[in-house]
């Protein structure tokens, strides 16, 4: 079948079933692969492949190239028959962006040649050939040559020589895929990690938790806290023009208003050049601390706190030029009964000063496990008004592996991203049942975990998570990574983005 003078093909005695099966069980991600590939192979020869859109003519468009071996659009070809079947996948509906539809199939399509070039380039380069037979016996097996359950010659016969060579070389092709993808596969994933898997989906856990939010911290902790710092608090009011070129030009200004040439707010709408300018250089009331950011230097930041109403700063330095601020009111204490102010206070100390919230919960927490040795974890918590919250059974799934129950399938919010926290998974199951945890800072939250139940996976779900690592999961992931490999390899010249805009959108 490889060349002109073969015009037979001799199936093999195995039934087409049997032989399915047998490759199903062994290798299914790879098996469904395959069976892909072999759809497009049937598609190309059974449909009439599409030809870029309103073309009129057949061109052959250069997209690029991997290793130097062309990426290009060929009607019939491997890149023409992805596009195709891609775009056959993708059916438009009322509200689709056909531009941006378009430039997507095209890019899939692109992305997968790159691939199938790429992989067929490195069998090539280590001297793999498929073998005659084994070409001639999947193409015996296409669905488009069975007649009555058998292969029928006629059919096949009624291929030109050129279609027959080309769909022979094209099943050669797939064939070689599943090889790589096989022994790529086969050479990462070891009898003891697919163990070392299985053993990951025993025991089960579930849980109750204590949740403290930090929040919660109290106003009375905020008030004594503004009290002991003050200075950070006091409530300023400022107006400020910025001048971003140099420091000669915002001398002048500010001497224009020093000598009546012109008011505050006429320069600062005129010259100023910050997000205050429209309002005349008005900042708004602020507490000191907000002036941080705005002016890094102490000395310079403390004077224009301590500026009387109606007084001009000198220049000062910014980190964006030069500025001068107006006093518009005198600096006065803060009012933390003022619910507004006090707001701001819980802002600086979650940003500024966590550390005092979460010692502060931590003892709240520890207070909490002590009333539960003492009564009971339901009891605890009505004692000390907290909230509960229950999740599990679940194994330790550090990451959220995909074939595990996951962390973020049970919606706990207090929990998000704590499938990464080596810390909680830790003392989520090295603390004994039915006992209290140690307090654990898990996002803006104190938890105090209770483990209620243990069970052990069976036999046959384990076998399961292995099966499943070994022929989807750990496939999956192989295949991923492969794709980045490849497409990000100094071998692959990609010129997609200028080729589409200059073959293919003009033609859309």
């Amino acid at each position: 079948m490889a060349s002109k003078d073969k015009k037979t093909l001799n199936p093999s005695d195995n039934t087409v079933a049997a032989d399915l099966m047998r490759r199903f069980k062994t290798h299914p991600f790879l098996f469904i692969g395959t069976i892909v590939v072999l759809v497009i192979v049937i598609v190309a020869f059974v449909f009439v492949p599409a030809i870029v859109p309103s073309a009129g003519a057949s061109v052959d468009l250069s997209f690029g190239s991997y290793n130097k071996i062309p990426l290009t659009y060929v009607p019939g070809n491997y890149f023409s028959q992805i596009r195709e079947m891609i775009a056959q996948y993708r059916q438009p509906s009322e509200d689709t962006n056909y531009q941006l539809a378009s430039y997507q199939i095209w890019r899939e399509a692109f992305e997968e040649t790159v691939i199938h070039t790429a992989i067929l380039e490195e069998m090539n380069q280590a001297g793999y050939k498929v073998p005659p037979e084994v070409v001639d016996r999947e193409v015996a097996q296409l669905p488009q040559f069975q007649e009555n359950g058998r292969f029928s010659t006629s059919k096949y016969r009624a291929l030109d020589d050129t279609s027959r060579i080309t769909l022979w070389r094209q099943v050669q092709d797939s064939i070689a895929k599943e090889y790589y993808q096989r022994d790529i596969e086969e050479l990462r994933i070891s009898s003891q990690e697919k163990a070392f898997i299985r053993a990951m989906a025993s025991p089960k856990r579930s849980f109750s938790m204590a949740v403290l939010p930090l929040r919660g911290y109290p106003d009375t902790e905020l008030i004594a806290y503004a009290a002991a710092e003050e200075a950070l608090f006091r409530v300023i009011h400022l107006s400020r023009i910025t001048i971003t070129s140099n420091e000669r030009e915002a001398q002048q200004i500010l001497n224009t208003i020093t000598d009546g040439t012109s008011t505050f707010e006429e320069a600062a709408q005129t010259y100023s050049q910050d997000t205050y300018a429209e309002r005349g250089g008005d900042m708004g009331v602020k507490m000191a601390y907000e002036l941080i950011s705005e002016v890094p230097d102490e000395q310079a930041r403390e004077s224009l706190i301590h500026l009387a109403k109606g007084d001009l700063s000198p220049l000062v330095k910014v980190p964006t030029g030069w500025a001068f601020f107006r006093a518009e009111e005198t600096p006065y204490p803060a009012d933390t009964g003022d619910g507004a102010l006090l707001e701001k206070i819980r802002t600086y100390i979650m940003e500024f000063e966590r550390g005092r919230v979460e010692d502060y919960f931590i003892t709240e927490a520890e207070a909490f496990r002590t009333a539960v040795t003492e009564s009971s974890f339901a009891d605890a918590l009505i004692q000390k008004g907290l909230l509960e919250r229950t999740f599990g059974p679940l194994s330790l799934n550090y990451g959220d592996v995909p074939i595990f129950t996951s962390l973020a399938s049970f919606s706990v919010p207090e929990l998000s991203g704590a499938g990464l926290n080596e810390l909680f998974w830790q003392t989520a199951f090295s603390t004994p049942l039915n006992t209290p945890s140690q307090p654990l800072v898990i996002g803006n939250t104190v938890a105090v975990l209770y483990p209620s139940e243990e069970i052990s996976e069976d036999e046959t779900n384990g076998e399961y998570i292995e099966t499943a690592y070994a022929s989807y999961w750990m496939s999956s992931f192989i295949n991923q990574n492969l794709r980045d490999y490849f497409l990000t390899n100094k071998k692959l010249d990609d010129r997609f983005f200028d080729a589409y805009f200059k073959y293919i959108q003009p033609l859309d």
